[in-house]
């Protein structure tokens, strides 16, 4: 896996995912990472929690939750230390990405004020799930972010059935250490091919689009003004 740097991390959060969608786009760049246009992107029906907390990415990691059953052993915090480990041992910042074996009807939520203490601890910043979250108030303050398919009541019967294996969630396959960003849009898995040019495209595809923004805005535009402006581009 190929880290991208700090600032390239930041570079990336100018653009929201529809711009990063847009750059996937540009030019060459589909035939560097070979993923359709309809790939990559996180189902709708996984909706962002705290819109106005604006736009994160980091390296995902993967895990696998249960709630309508119990499990066969306990599932208290001692035996998730194994599970801390792990998330300790990618790189930062961390986006979880977990599938609940519950969907499309999950029942229990695994996310509340203590483990997104927990997470947020141990580097982690938000959390993409086809299950359900609560305490919002309380997770809001702690500034980590929520995608989900629902927000629930209760925890029922909650616990981790495995991590750091690959998962589908939202109709995205995700491996450990997969580059996400998300907003209040949703949620994009980002090609490791290209995450350290896909910056520069954005920008490339943005300007492209100014022009004719700017044109189209511009008091006095008639149908035939604006045939001739594109027949010049």
């Amino acid at each position: 896996m190929s880290l991208l740097t700090e600032e390239q991390l930041n570079y990336l959060r100018r653009w929201d995912t529809p711009t990063i969608a847009n750059g996937l786009e540009w030019k060459d760049l589909p035939e560097k990472h070979g993923q359709k246009r309809t790939e990559g992107l996180f189902d709708p029906k996984i909706q962002c929690r705290f819109p106005d907390m604006g736009i994160i990415n980091g390296y995902a990691a993967t895990a696998v939750v249960k709630a309508s059953e119990a499990p066969e052993k306990g599932a208290d915090y001692t035996s998730r230390t194994d599970y801390w480990r792990y998330l300790d041992s990618l790189p930062k910042p961390t986006i979880l990405v977990i599938h609940d074996l519950d969907a499309p009807n999950p029942i229990g939520s695994f996310w509340g004020e203590v483990n997104g203490s927990v997470h947020t601890s141990l580097g982690c910043i938000g959390v993409v799930t086809d299950g359900g979250v609560r305490d919002l108030d309380e997770v809001r303050t702690l500034n980590f972010q929520f995608y989900s398919a629902e927000v629930l009541v209760s925890h029922a019967y909650i616990h981790l059935v495995e991590y750091g294996n690959p998962v589908e969630v939202g109709g995205v396959k995700v491996e450990s250490g997969d580059l996400i960003q998300a907003d209040k849009h949703g949620a994009i898995r980002i090609p490791e091919s290209i995450a350290t040019v896909l910056g520069q495209a954005c920008y490339e595809q943005f300007e492209s689009e100014r022009a004719l923004v700017q044109f189209c805005q511009t008091p006095g535009v008639t149908v035939d003004t604006l045939i001739d402006f594109v027949s010049k581009k």
